[in-house]
């Protein structure tokens, strides 16, 4: 006997309406089970959990609203669909702003049933997979809102614990766009400093002289525009944690007071004549090479040793491509007011994107399709251009790391890839589009059969 697809309750006053629901639905293979009134189907509702329940409008003694409003305190994932004659659409359309999925009409068609029962019933499993999933990622997939399952982002999560627990300095290197500043907060948060100040500031945002007054301070009447005296992130930072984002682009004036205070813990204001102490845990990170840099004379030596003494490196997307449907599911939760999900094909394409901008770019990527498409599910013609144009060409293989990659699989999509280009050039000849490719006819059909290109 096939299982059933899920239980669903009807609550309709009418006899023939009722039974003709019931016999439909169970032909559908469902668990049915009926309610002669509104208040027999509150009964059901309090001692039973359903996934869908069908529910008449103008019911005596309870009526649909009231059915709606009970379901959804009760158990707020079932789906409610209302049943309306058709002067009382007006009806159904309130009961949709109150949380109802649908309605239909009286009377109704068979199709139209089905169709919106079996649509209901993809919306409750899309939202329990999503459910689950945002279980996974507070397990073992999730540090601090760091996400990933690849080897490289495993060994950052075992990282992490052991180093906040010191006061040591690190230094976060990594591209642009890879999560530097997450790693930061992960290693505040997860610290006995937690409960003080986590201070941030970009070093590449602002101008040498207001850089030096933002980290230091400045007294009263020490230069032009200072009106009175200002402490400075440092100060603010007491007890606490202090991020410096893009040290690299750290003035080469301002490192060697930045030395001082990770050497003794003390400084000046600027324009001020007493040293100030402060206990701060400095954390910084960089996108540039420190290595390049101190070469060109642009990065003091020692203040990189004194930086560096514990270093993070943040591997790119690119290298942990595992990561990337955690990543995408994650922002799909994150934009997306309804359940939303990619196709295997969509996914493929952002698999197979070489991310310069990583996981930054990911998430707006992610951000755009959601706020461009009206569909539950995203497919390959939802994802921008530049997706689609450059996930399928060689100069974006990607790396072979730890995780390697499926071969087979990248090969038979280049060669499809290109069989698709062969014959767009050719505009469909395929005698043509298999010289191109220096394939006898024979072998370019064959190939062609066997990617189901027609």
């Amino acid at each position: 006997m096939e299982s059933s697809k899920g239980r669903i309750l009807i609550i309709e006053d009418e006899r023939s309406m009722r039974e003709v629901l019931k016999i439909l639905l169970e032909e559908e293979s469902y668990d049915v089970t009926t309610a002669t009134d509104g208040v027999e189907g509150l009964d059901y509702i309090r001692s039973n959990i359903f996934d869908v329940i069908i529910t008449d409008i103008k019911m005596p003694k309870a009526d649909g609203f009231a059915i709606l409003k009970e379901a959804k305190e009760i158990a707020p994932s079932t789906i409610v669909i209302m049943v309306t004659a058709f002067g009382t659409t007006e009806s159904a359309i309130e009961a949709m702003k109150r949380g109802a999925y649908d309605y239909i009409h009286k009377p109704f068609k068979i199709d139209e049933i089905r169709l919106i029962v079996k649509k209901a019933f993809e919306k409750k499993n899309l939202s329990e997979e999503l459910s689950l999933l945002r279980e996974k990622f507070h397990t073992s997939y999730r540090l601090e809102n760091i996400i990933g399952k690849s080897s490289r982002m495993m060994e950052l999560f075992q990282l992490i614990p052991r180093v906040a627990n010191s006061s040591s300095t690190v230094l976060i290197t990594g591209e642009s766009g890879t999560g530097k500043e997450l790693v930061a907060s992960a290693l505040h948060n997860l610290s006995p400093r937690k409960d003080k100040n986590f201070v941030t500031i970009n070093c590449a945002t602002f101008p040498e002289g207001l850089l030096e007054s933002e980290m230091f301070g400045h007294m009263k009447g020490s230069f032009t525009g200072a009106v009175f005296s200002k402490s400075g992130l440092f100060e603010i930072a007491d007890g606490g944690t202090f991020f410096l984002d893009e040290i690299g682009e750290m003035p080469l004036s301002l490192q060697s007071k930045l030395l001082r205070v990770l050497e003794n813990g003390t400084f000046r204001r600027v324009g001020g004549t007493s040293d100030i102490t402060v206990n701060v845990r400095v954390i910084s990170a960089t996108n540039k090479n420190i290595a390049e840099a101190i070469a060109a004379g642009s990065f003091r030596e020692d203040l990189y040793y004194r930086l560096n003494v514990v270093p993070i490196e943040i591997p790119p997307l690119r290298e942990r491509r595992p990561d990337i449907p955690l990543l995408v599911d994650h922002f799909l939760l994150k934009y997306s007011k309804s359940p939303k999900r990619v196709t295997p094909e969509a996914l493929e394409f952002l698999m197979n994107y070489h991310w310069k901008g990583n996981v930054r770019e990911l998430e707006h990527i992610i951000e755009r399709v959601v706020l461009l498409s009206d569909r539950e599910t995203i497919g390959p013609e939802d994802l921008p251009p530049e997706i689609l144009q450059t996930a399928g060409n060689l100069g974006c293989l990607p790396d072979l790391d730890e995780e390697g990659f499926d071969l087979e699989n990248l090969l038979e999509r280049i060669e499809k890839d290109y069989l698709l280009k062969a014959l767009e050039k050719s505009r469909g000849v395929k005698t043509e589009a298999a010289r191109t490719l220096s394939l006898s006819f024979r072998s370019f059909r064959h190939r062609l059969s066997k990617y189901g290109i027609k």
